[in-house]
């Protein structure tokens, strides 16, 4: 395992994939990581419970491949989540992520995710107890603010209580959560983005770094928020169009990689991985992105979802066909151009 404060050069500036449920898990993050090798990946979140109490090893083994990579921990008991960072750190993870941004009803129950802004203290004694079981880093990734407490001088608390602990890299969702009359799906759009206010975090706390996340879709997007801030964390731009990955090599001026050089990279990790028993559906539909706002990406993702893909040899086929079909599309437009001039 290399801890990611000895490649910070190469992950400068840092740039990461959202823990998404249900989507990051570790057949996206094998995907991503082919279309860049500098992007930091994270888990899904996991609940400490599911660690210590379910299976442990579904939960926590990934790739080689993947890292630099990060775990995201849900939880508010203190030891719990020092003995869930500890054997993060011992399954080689390079860093472990709070999640203090989760607005669904079932985490806040538990009390886990954006409902813990309310208690800075709690999150300081968990973030506390975290650093003390592990040497990697320590994150919190938070909101800009919940229901009653959407001030910026009440997120700078929140912050400043954390920081006390040593902590010192916080991932802002520029958005509140509305814990009370919002589904987790409106509380990822409806609440407007406040990105001056993470700008101005950023602006206080100078020696802190902190991270940008929340309708970040584009390169020319991600360059104007580095003006500001440290990193920035994409979310589900990065799933639907993983293409994006390779376009922001370009801040380490990396050759872009090509989509069907990567889908040969692909080809032996799905065969592996059905030979392991995992249905290929659920991993074919980690790459129906792959060919997004490209001529005959609805083909791609047609001929991958329903159950119409069942072997590998279907995915072959499907990308023999896309590129015969983009073959054919740039010729035409070739030639075109040729009798034009």
């Amino acid at each position: 395992m290399t801890d990611l404060t000895t490649i910070e050069n190469k992950l400068q500036p840092r740039i990461s994939v959202a823990p998404m449920m249900d989507w990051t898990t570790k057949d996206y993050r094998f995907f991503a990581r082919l279309f860049n090798p500098n992007v930091i990946m994270y888990t899904e979140m996991v609940t400490t419970g599911a660690i210590i109490y379910g299976d442990a090893k579904r939960h926590l083994d990934f790739n080689t491949e993947e890292q630099p990579i990060v775990l995201q921990l849900g939880g508010s008991n203190p030891k719990d989540l020092a003995i869930c960072t500890k054997m993060a750190q011992d399954w080689g993870y390079n860093e472990v992520n709070l999640n203090v941004g989760c607005p669904s009803d079932r985490v806040q129950n538990n009390k886990i995710g954006a409902c813990l802004m309310a208690e800075p203290d709690l999150v300081a004694e968990c973030i506390a107890e975290m650093q003390h079981a592990v040497d990697i880093p320590v994150t919190v990734k938070h909101r800009i603010g919940i229901d009653d407490m959407q001030s910026y001088e009440e997120m700078l608390h929140f912050v400043d209580t954390v920081a006390k602990t040593g902590c010192n890299n916080f991932i802002v969702h520029a958005r509140i959560a509305l814990l009370k009359g919002l589904s987790p799906k409106e509380n990822r759009d409806v609440p407007p983005l406040r990105y001056e206010d993470v700008y101005r975090l950023k602006q206080d706390r100078p020696d802190l770094l902190i991270e940008i996340n929340g309708g970040i879709k584009t390169y020319a997007e991600t360059l104007e928020h580095l003006k500001h801030v440290d990193g920035v964390m994409i979310g589900r731009e990065a799933y639907h169009n993983p293409y994006l990955l390779a376009e922001l090599g370009q801040l380490w001026n990396l050759d872009a990689p090509d989509r069907f050089e990567i889908m040969q990279q692909m080809l032996p990790y799905i065969a592996q991985r059905m030979a392991e028993g995992a249905p290929l559906s659920i991993i074919s539909r980690h790459i129906l992105g792959l060919f997004q706002n490209l001529p005959g990406a609805r083909k791609w993702r047609q001929a991958l979802s329903g159950g119409n893909a069942k072997t590998l040899k279907d995915v072959e086929t499907a990308l023999f066909n896309i590129q015969e079909a983009m073959q054919r599309t740039e010729d035409y437009v070739r030639e075109h151009q040729q009798v034009e001039s």
